[in-house]
Protein backbone atom coordinates (compact mmCIF):
# COMPACT_ATOMS: atom_id res chain seq x y z
CA UNK A 1 0.00 0.00 0.00
CA UNK A 2 1.33 3.39 -1.00
CA UNK A 3 2.32 5.71 1.85
CA UNK A 4 0.12 8.78 1.93
CA UNK A 5 -0.07 12.07 3.73
CA UNK A 6 -0.07 12.53 7.48
CA UNK A 7 -3.12 14.68 8.23
CA UNK A 8 -1.53 16.09 11.39
CA UNK A 9 1.35 17.48 9.35
CA UNK A 10 -0.58 18.58 6.27
CA UNK A 11 -3.85 19.80 7.78
CA UNK A 12 -3.35 20.28 11.54
CA UNK A 13 -6.42 22.51 11.87
CA UNK A 14 -8.61 19.82 10.34
CA UNK A 15 -7.28 17.30 12.85
CA UNK A 16 -7.85 19.84 15.62
CA UNK A 17 -11.50 20.21 14.54
CA UNK A 18 -11.93 16.42 14.53
CA UNK A 19 -10.47 16.23 18.02
CA UNK A 20 -12.96 18.95 18.99
CA UNK A 21 -15.79 16.58 18.07
CA UNK A 22 -14.21 13.90 20.27
CA UNK A 23 -13.93 16.39 23.13
CA UNK A 24 -17.63 17.20 22.76
CA UNK A 25 -18.53 13.49 22.69
CA UNK A 26 -16.47 12.77 25.81
CA UNK A 27 -19.01 14.85 27.72
CA UNK A 28 -22.08 13.83 25.71
CA UNK A 29 -25.31 12.46 27.13
CA UNK A 30 -24.75 8.90 25.87
CA UNK A 31 -22.82 6.18 27.68
CA UNK A 32 -19.27 5.07 26.92
CA UNK A 33 -20.67 1.64 25.96
CA UNK A 34 -23.04 3.24 23.46
CA UNK A 35 -20.22 5.30 21.94
CA UNK A 36 -17.98 2.25 21.57
CA UNK A 37 -20.75 0.15 19.98
CA UNK A 38 -21.28 2.96 17.46
CA UNK A 39 -17.56 3.21 16.73
CA UNK A 40 -17.07 -0.52 16.27
CA UNK A 41 -20.20 -1.08 14.16
CA UNK A 42 -19.57 1.83 11.79
CA UNK A 43 -15.93 0.80 11.45
CA UNK A 44 -17.01 -2.77 10.61
CA UNK A 45 -19.31 -1.48 7.88
CA UNK A 46 -16.59 0.79 6.49
CA UNK A 47 -13.91 -1.90 6.69
CA UNK A 48 -11.62 0.25 8.84
CA UNK A 49 -9.31 -2.25 10.55
CA UNK A 50 -7.40 0.55 12.29
CA UNK A 51 -10.54 1.84 14.02
CA UNK A 52 -11.97 -1.62 14.74
CA UNK A 53 -8.69 -2.50 16.45
CA UNK A 54 -8.63 0.63 18.60
CA UNK A 55 -12.30 0.65 19.55
CA UNK A 56 -12.62 -3.05 20.38
CA UNK A 57 -9.67 -2.62 22.75
CA UNK A 58 -11.25 0.52 24.25
CA UNK A 59 -14.59 -1.27 24.65
CA UNK A 60 -12.98 -4.21 26.45
CA UNK A 61 -11.10 -1.82 28.76
CA UNK A 62 -14.46 -0.18 29.54
CA UNK A 63 -16.02 -3.51 30.50
CA UNK A 64 -17.58 -4.66 27.23
CA UNK A 65 -17.63 -8.43 26.77
CA UNK A 66 -15.91 -10.32 23.98
CA UNK A 67 -19.19 -12.08 23.17
CA UNK A 68 -21.03 -8.83 22.45
CA UNK A 69 -18.15 -7.54 20.33
CA UNK A 70 -18.00 -10.81 18.38
CA UNK A 71 -21.75 -10.67 17.74
CA UNK A 72 -21.97 -6.98 16.93
CA UNK A 73 -22.06 -7.42 13.15
CA UNK A 74 -24.96 -9.88 13.63
CA UNK A 75 -26.83 -7.90 16.28
CA UNK A 76 -30.24 -8.44 14.71
CA UNK A 77 -29.85 -12.22 14.94
CA UNK A 78 -28.31 -12.02 18.43
CA UNK A 79 -31.15 -9.91 19.74
CA UNK A 80 -31.11 -11.29 23.30
CA UNK A 81 -27.53 -10.03 23.67
CA UNK A 82 -28.34 -6.34 23.08
CA UNK A 83 -30.87 -4.10 24.84
CA UNK A 84 -33.70 -2.41 22.95
CA UNK A 85 -31.89 0.91 23.31
CA UNK A 86 -28.69 -0.58 21.88
CA UNK A 87 -30.61 -2.05 18.94
CA UNK A 88 -31.97 1.40 18.11
CA UNK A 89 -28.47 2.89 18.34
CA UNK A 90 -27.11 0.17 16.06
CA UNK A 91 -29.93 0.73 13.56
CA UNK A 92 -29.17 4.47 13.54
CA UNK A 93 -25.46 3.70 13.09
CA UNK A 94 -26.10 1.40 10.14
CA UNK A 95 -28.62 3.67 8.41
CA UNK A 96 -26.39 6.71 8.73
CA UNK A 97 -23.19 4.88 7.76
CA UNK A 98 -24.98 3.47 4.72
CA UNK A 99 -26.64 6.82 4.05
CA UNK A 100 -26.59 6.28 0.30
CA UNK A 101 -29.20 3.52 0.73
CA UNK A 102 -31.95 5.52 2.44
CA UNK A 103 -30.46 7.49 5.30
CA UNK A 104 -31.92 7.62 8.77
CA UNK A 105 -35.46 6.37 8.32
CA UNK A 106 -38.53 7.90 9.92
CA UNK A 107 -39.27 4.54 11.55
CA UNK A 108 -35.86 4.31 13.22
CA UNK A 109 -36.00 7.95 14.31
CA UNK A 110 -39.49 7.45 15.80
CA UNK A 111 -38.32 4.32 17.61
CA UNK A 112 -35.37 6.28 19.00
CA UNK A 113 -37.73 8.87 20.48
CA UNK A 114 -39.26 6.11 22.61
CA UNK A 115 -35.95 5.60 24.41
CA UNK A 116 -33.90 8.76 24.01
CA UNK A 117 -34.32 12.51 24.42
CA UNK A 118 -33.67 14.75 21.43
CA UNK A 119 -30.35 15.73 23.03
CA UNK A 120 -29.34 12.07 23.28
CA UNK A 121 -30.38 11.46 19.68
CA UNK A 122 -28.32 14.46 18.60
CA UNK A 123 -25.34 12.98 20.48
CA UNK A 124 -25.88 9.57 18.86
CA UNK A 125 -26.01 11.21 15.43
CA UNK A 126 -22.86 13.21 16.22
CA UNK A 127 -21.07 10.04 17.36
CA UNK A 128 -21.99 8.26 14.12
CA UNK A 129 -20.88 11.21 12.00
CA UNK A 130 -17.60 11.47 13.92
CA UNK A 131 -16.55 7.82 13.59
CA UNK A 132 -17.48 7.87 9.90
CA UNK A 133 -15.22 10.92 9.52
CA UNK A 134 -12.35 9.13 11.27
CA UNK A 135 -12.91 5.99 9.17
CA UNK A 136 -12.69 8.02 5.98
CA UNK A 137 -9.52 9.81 7.05
CA UNK A 138 -7.83 6.56 8.10
CA UNK A 139 -8.84 4.67 4.96
CA UNK A 140 -7.97 7.56 2.64
CA UNK A 141 -4.52 8.04 4.14
CA UNK A 142 -3.78 4.29 4.40
CA UNK A 143 -3.07 4.53 8.12
CA UNK A 144 -2.02 1.09 9.37
CA UNK A 145 -2.61 -0.61 12.71
CA UNK A 146 0.14 0.49 15.04
CA UNK A 147 0.74 3.82 13.34
CA UNK A 148 -0.20 7.03 15.11
CA UNK A 149 -2.72 9.43 13.62
CA UNK A 150 -1.72 12.28 15.87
Amino acid sequence: MQKRLNIKEVAPNALKAMIGLETYLSKASISKTTKELIKIRASQINGCAYCINIHTQDAIKSGETNQRIFLLNAWREAEAIFTEEEKIVLAITEEMTLIHQKGLSDETYSNALQFFSETQIADIITAVITINLWNRVVLSTHLQIGQSLA
